[in-house]
């Protein structure tokens, strides 16, 4: 069998042709970053010439969104549903449902992980009413994964570091912690390993990178390493060593496949879970822009979509297509000539069409059902339902922003000056919110509760 590999980076996409075989497919989801982090976005503060040359040699997505926050994204785009459909806790996903792994494994893939898991067990075991979530959500051997190498796996103690000296659970074994180790780079090696083997079987590899995540401390790259007692030091100063080990990790991928001869078999993907972190500020298209992880912002929203295919996808192609994290597993249905089960239902529409530089991409607005709670360190959040198009924003308390443009503008439309094209718009979005609010919600989704679970 040809293999075709087909790499989610968690950034842009487009292609022009397909094989007849079917791809393999690695989807690369950053942690923690918005378009404000990518040059080829516009961000000053930042170099990024891997992922840039990417989008240069393949498809950029304009319009891409993800959810505010970590979890309600990695279980949207696991499930292909909306958060109201399956909500449970922060850090937790919920064991009875299916992942992307299931339909892959079904479609008779390989499928593998590294990098973050965190939807198992989130709580500290002292945290208010902790005893009724610690250890209800899935583990990842029943997630549809055949292999995996994973941060943050079952325990919420004692889990080590991500980053320096680093702990994984790998295929049910504990690994490391090892003085001198670096997280992304022992998440590389696992994957080029899985990718890489000769099989007779494609194969799905999910990169749930941590990089730039908080805690921000030094890469192998930082002038700090080269101290062994400075590993673990804290200071957003190291943030901008982060996003260019990103690049470079991403880097480190592509040229593996490239050493092996499968470069140019290879669709890659590049996607992020939310917004920067509020803690930093970066120079965006010449303004000085805040991160807006957590909140409702287009800051906190609006992420990266690269896809890349040499000689699949035509270079220099910027897509404005509306996507969101429901619309992967879709997708990959579409590239792994499978169907979802019908009594799998799922909120996303898949891009598969303007992968292959097509038209035909249905989705024209984005519904957020956004509320992290219950959970630690979740006392400041509240609960945000909106939807939105290219040019507007609609809350569910009815304020409605102009949203129009490739960066951050938001600008609040007061009802005396709005016109008759936001009318319209308005009108659509409200029915767009009352459309998903009417049907199935899950029963934690229907209450309304604070950080510890309590209902308001």
């Amino acid at each position: 069998m040809k293999s075709l590999f087909v790499i989610f980076l968690v950034a842009s996409f487009s292609l022009v042709a397909i094989a007849n075989d079917r791809p393999n497919i690695l989807l690369i989801m950053a942690d923690d970053l918005a378009i404000d982090g990518l040059s080829c976005y516009g961000a000053e503060s930042y170099k990024t010439p891997r992922l840039d040359k990417l989008a240069e040699e393949g498809v950029r997505f304009t319009h891409a969104y993800s959810q505010p926050l970590c979890t309600p994204t990695r279980v949207q785009i696991m499930t292909g549903k909306y958060n109201q459909r399956n909500w449970l806790y922060f850090g937790i996903l919920d064991p009875k449902e299916r992942t992307f792994g299931h339909l892959m494994q079904d479609a008779g893939y390989r499928t593998g992980i590294a990098g973050k898991w965190q939807l198992h067990s989130y709580d500290p075991p002292d945290f208010p009413n902790a005893d009724r979530r610690r250890s209800t959500g899935m583990k990842v051997e029943d997630a549809g994964f055949d292999e995996w190498s994973l941060y943050h796996a079952w325990q919420t103690e004692d889990k080590g570091s991500r980053y320096g000296n680093p702990s994984f659970d790998r295929n049910g074994k504990l690994v490391g912690p090892k003085d001198g180790e670096y997280g992304p780079d022992t998440s590389v090696e696992f994957l080029l390993d899985f990718m890489v083997r000769e099989e007779d079987k494609p194969f799905f590899a999910y990169f749930a990178m941590a990089l730039p995540h908080w805690p921000m401390v030094p890469t192998p790259d930082s002038e700090a390493w080269k101290d062994p007692s400075r590993h673990l030091e804290e200071s957003t100063e190291f943030f901008p060593n982060m996003v260019h080990y990103m690049d470079k990790v991403v880097g480190q991928l592509v040229d593996g496949l490239e050493a092996k001869g499968l470069r140019e078999n290879t669709l890659v993907i590049f996607y992020s879970d939310n917004g920067t972190d509020a803690r930093i500020t970066s120079k965006f298209r010449g303004k000085e822009i805040a991160g807006g992880k957590a909140t409702p912002l287009q800051t906190g929203i609006r992420v990266p979509l690269i896809a890349n295919w040499p000689g699949t996808i035509e270079p220099k192609q910027v897509s404005y297509d509306l996507i969101d994290a429901s619309d992967f597993l879709p997708t990959l249905a579409d590239l792994a000539g499978t169907k979802i089960p019908d009594d799998w239902p799922t909120d996303g529409m898949s891009f598969f069409s303007a992968l292959r530089g097509e038209k035909g991409h249905a989705r024209d607005t984005v519904f957020f059902w956004y509320d992290p709670r219950p959970g630690w360190d979740k006392e400041r959040f509240s609960r945000h339902i909106f939807a939105l198009d290219h040019h507007y924003k609609l809350f569910s308390d009815g304020r409605l922003f102009d949203i129009q443009g490739e960066g951050f503008r938001e600008e609040l439309i007061a009802p005396a000056d709005m016109s008759e094209e936001a009318k319209t718009a308005k009108a659509k979005l409200q029915s767009v919110i009352d459309d998903n609010l009417s049907g199935p919600m899950s029963e934690a989704a229907e209450k309304v509760v604070n950080a510890f679970g309590e209902t308001l």
